[in-house]
């Protein structure tokens, strides 16, 4: 069967008013504080190839689940949040654009083998087609700093741009390490609760020791907490 233009336009129309329609009844609903919304705006701030876990009970709009299918970002309904640890155990958040997709994927397995005392949270991307990495460093970022992740790790190419990225969201400090010098130095000195790492420049196991390290240094307090408090002022001058 064959369609005249104007045939075709009409059921478009019909069908972009009816999912309109549903768009706005959701909208309708969050209004009168029913239940949390899950709209396409929400979608199209979250990373490409990453897993959002919807809150319990709420609306996801027929927008929204499209913007995920375009955007190869799955829902995980019937989670409480977004995403966060599935246990009472300290959560590490661990991000990666294409180029450090694979040896996030080494870390994670490192992780789970080496460290089972902690939730691995993956932020993703989930495979190496070409993604940004700002997207992936500031869903790892955000996790940590707003409390959801204890730490944070975040892997491109050079490591250099997911550390810019991930500094700028507030209660972040973020590090980039090239040996175990740096990860030592970052952590007794300043404390950084995200490491960056950088793919192209280091291989699995020095990546795999940078971890490591970087997880069982602890902050060394003394001077370094008073420097480490004139940053965190730096950051509050430009947060009013």
């Amino acid at each position: 069967m064959s369609y005249r233009p104007e045939d075709i336009e009409a059921l478009v129309r019909q069908v972009v008013n009816r999912v309109m329609g549903e768009e706005q009844t959701h909208r309708s609903a969050l209004s009168s504080g029913k239940r949390p919304l899950i709209d396409a705006d929400l979608i199209h701030q979250l990373p490409p190839n990453s897993t959002y876990a919807v809150p319990p009970n709420a609306l996801i709009t027929p927008l929204a689940r499209q913007a995920a299918l375009e955007r190869h970002i799955q829902l995980q309904e019937g989670s409480d949040s977004q995403p966060a640890a599935k246990t009472n155990k300290p959560a590490i958040a661990i991000g990666a654009d294409h180029g450090g997709y694979n040896l996030k994927e080494a870390l994670k397995k490192m992780l789970a083998a080496s460290h089972p005392e902690y939730e691995v949270v993956d932020c993703g991307t989930h495979s190496t087609d070409s993604v940004d990495y700002p997207d992936f460093a500031y869903a790892v970022a955000q996790l940590v700093g707003t409390g959801r992740a204890w730490r944070g790790i975040i892997i491109d190419g050079a490591g250099i741009g997911s550390c810019m990225a991930a500094n700028k969201v507030p209660g972040v400090l973020a590090a980039m390490c090239y040996d175990q010098a740096t990860a030592v130095n970052s952590r007794e000195h300043n404390n950084a609760n995200v490491l960056t790492l950088g793919a192209g420049l280091i291989g699995p196991n020095l990546a795999q020791q940078i971890v490591q390290t970087w997880l069982a240094t602890d902050f060394g307090g003394d001077r370094h907490a008073r420097r480490v408090d004139k940053i965190w002022a730096i950051e509050k001058r430009f947060s009013k």
